[in-house]
């Protein structure tokens, strides 16, 4: 759903407030997280909260154990967005009725293997015939309420970082379209699959003031739910975003998904481009990513912890641009240095 109407639907559904509720949709964080207490059979002074998601897609890999594990992976990363750990996974799967056995074995194999590599449990899941494959999960995490990192905290000041390259959405298509090579794709697939964990573990160091994963909505999508949510402006700078391998070309031929014109037709007054910036590059800040990396806000004083953590788990983190005070737009793309 575009994430203007998604916003919209949310507002009217407004459910009722739960001090049980640390998290829910109203910030369009990435996951709800809810506070366990003595009703719930937790132990009195103990600290723990659930941490809970759901995501699932049609194919956008030929491959379908690949497939299945950037799904999987996908569905994690909202758990380790929010600086939980994932505990269990139900399944979520659809396909059509005479699909291919051997591709629904490998398409399971992918994202239980993922499940598996992230020490997580498969407590089930539910299938059912519908008109196109559909693979995804539930997860459930666990988090300590006291380091939860939700969508509303990030302050002017903090300093952005990246943990994986953009342009997912270019070479997806571009596969699709045969302007893409299949070992570029398998390339990028690979990176998809990569599960955010390590990069949570770093995270974890420091005293991260928000968090998001950057996936469907696209970095400008997913920059803006937290600049709302904590009530200022992202300004990144458009040079210094990391790229995927043959993203920025194929972008520069038109190859971008469908949702980066329709983010951008949904929320693009509320970005500010310099007029300076490759038309390329911002087309792809607008486009929709697949199990994109963690996109975090720290105080400049934890920004060499952070790096110093990420180097240590083999994450390239990226500074990729800064929290400003709120201006007139959500987001800034802008093509020098931010001060």
């Amino acid at each position: 759903m575009p994430i203007g109407q998604l916003a919209q639907v949310l507002r009217e559904a407004n459910p009722a407030a739960d001090p049980r509720l640390l998290i829910g949709p109203q910030t369009l964080d990435d996951a709800g997280v809810v506070l366990l207490g003595e009703a719930e059979g937790v132990g009195a002074g103990a600290r723990v909260a659930l941490v809970q998601t759901v995501d699932y897609f049609p194919p956008v890999l030929d491959d379908p154990y690949l497939y299945g594990a950037v799904a999987a992976a996908n569905a994690l990363s909202d758990v380790y967005a929010m600086g939980g750990r994932p505990i269990s996974a139900l399944n979520l799967a659809g396909f059509p009725k005479d699909f291919s056995p051997e591709w629904i074995r490998e398409i399971f194999r992918g994202g239980f293997d993922k499940v598996r590599e992230a020490g997580a449990v498969l407590a089930g899941g539910h299938t059912v015939q519908g008109p196109e494959p559909l693979f995804g999960f539930a997860v459930t995490g666990v988090v300590d309420p006291e380091r939860v990192v939700g969508n509303a905290g990030a302050r002017p000041g903090d300093v952005l970082y990246l943990t994986k390259p953009l342009g997912m959405g270019s070479l997806t298509t571009g596969g699709k379209r045969g302007k893409a090579s299949p070992e570029l794709v398998r390339r990028a697939a690979e990176v998809m699959a990569t599960l955010n964990g390590p990069a949570a573990d770093a995270m974890a160091t420091v005293t991260a003031h928000a968090c998001t994963d950057v996936t469907g909505f696209g970095l400008v999508g997913h920059a803006r739910n937290i600049a709302l949510a904590s009530g200022v402006t992202l300004a990144f700078t458009v040079p210094d975003l990391p790229l995927a391998e043959g993203a920025l070309e194929l972008a520069r031929e038109g190859v971008v998904s469908g949702g980066s014109n329709r983010s951008r037709a949904a929320i693009g007054s509320e970005v500010l481009v310099d007029e300076a910036c490759e038309a390329a590059r911002v087309a792809i800040t607008f486009d929709a990513e697949t199990s994109g990396g963690l996109l975090i806000a720290v105080a400049p004083e934890d920004a060499p912890q952070l790096e110093r953590a990420m180097q240590e788990r083999g994450v390239l983190a990226h500074r990729v641009g800064a929290v400003v005070e709120r201006g007139a737009h959500a987001i800034e793309l802008r093509e020098g240095g931010i001060a």
